[in-house]
């Protein structure tokens, strides 16, 4: 089969699920309006799976979809890029880390905390100034930073056992 057509397709089944998984688990944040969800353990399989640029296209739509869907419209640029950039930066530390002689799983914990970290400043950056909340902004960082490590420990035991199923190990970046 076409090796671009396959990459599509699991991009837009990883959107697809970076979505639901968003959407499903959903932990209501006090004072803050918004929630914690479980949407970003896909973002970091997205990048590990499919690298750049398809795993971050897949991490980018399926968070905006899902707060499209969710009704929060104020966010969806916002959120489709800090996404975008998680994978896309998260993968290319993943990439010069396992170019070396440094462990895979080391590897997948340093560029899930990069990519988390992305995403703790660039909601904080994203509300303070496009959505004018100013300073208030930063009480959204507490309940980013629990979803940030939450993804990170599930992201991180989802590829651990997801890359020992063939398929998957099959479209991994490295193997192609």
């Amino acid at each position: 089969m076409n090796k671009k057509l396959t990459l599509s397709v699991t991009a837009a089944m990883l959107a697809a699920l970076t979505c639901i998984a968003t959407m499903v688990i959903k932990v209501p944040t006090i004072g803050t309006n918004g929630y914690v969800n479980i949407g970003d353990s896909v973002v970091l399989l997205s990048m590990w799976i499919l690298g750049n640029p398809y795993g971050a296209l897949a991490a980018g739509i399926g968070s905006g979809l899902a707060d499209l869907i969710s009704g929060y419209g104020s966010y969806v640029p916002g959120t489709a890029v800090i996404k975008f950039a998680m994978a896309f930066v998260g993968y290319l530390v993943y990439k010069a880390m396992t170019s070396g002689k440094i462990p895979k799983t080391a590897a997948y914990i340093v560029s899930s905390l990069v990519a988390e970290a992305i995403m703790v400043v660039g909601y904080f950056l994203y509300e303070a100034t496009f959505l004018g909340y100013g300073v208030a902004a930063a009480a959204s960082i507490p309940s980013n930073m629990v979803q940030g490590i939450t993804c990170l420990v599930l992201g991180n035991l989802l590829i651990q056992a997801l890359s020992r199923v063939p398929y998957i190990k099959g479209l991994m970046v490295e193997k192609r």
